[in-house]
């Protein structure tokens, strides 16, 4: 599902919500499916950062900052580049369902991003997060439903 600026990617798990918000929330389980954090902390304002390859293997640094917490059912941070305009949010929603746990992943503001660029257009990110959450994230919790 995508609006102009926004990618929002909806999986449901057949894990309970605490496994799954441990895993996007913790910075040793994050490395096994999302990104290599040095450094990770749940507090609002907390900034993390972490390097990724664009299409083409230029090397991007992500600046994030967390904006939101709400235990076991929001966490949501900001999302900007090194050296590039433009800024992003990133929001995780949790929605119990007993024994499997849905996930909606919104990524809002990508309008921002210089779109001259093929690393940040929207169906790049597009791709990225529904193999992150769709693949990455269901393999790492044991499988999607």
């Amino acid at each position: 599902m995508m609006e102009q600026g926004t990618v929002v990617v909806e999986q449901t798990y057949a894990a309970p919500i605490d496994k799954v918000w441990e895993a996007i929330s913790s910075k040793d389980q994050m490395k096994q499916w999302y990104f290599d954090l040095a450094e990770f902390r749940l507090e609002v304002g907390f900034r993390f950062q972490f390097s990724g390859k664009g299409h083409k293997g230029a090397h991007y640094m992500h600046l994030c900052t967390i904006t939101e917490i709400i235990p076991l059912k929001k966490l949501q941070y900001s999302w900007e580049y090194e050296g590039h305009p433009g800024y992003s949010l990133v929001t995780f929603e949790l929605f119990d369902l007993g024994d499997q746990t849905k996930v909606r992943l919104t990524h809002s503001g990508l309008e921002s991003f210089p779109q001259d660029n093929p690393d940040f257009a929207q169906t790049s990110f597009n791709g990225g997060w529904n193999a992150l959450m769709g693949s990455s994230l269901a393999r790492y919790l044991g499988i999607g439903v």
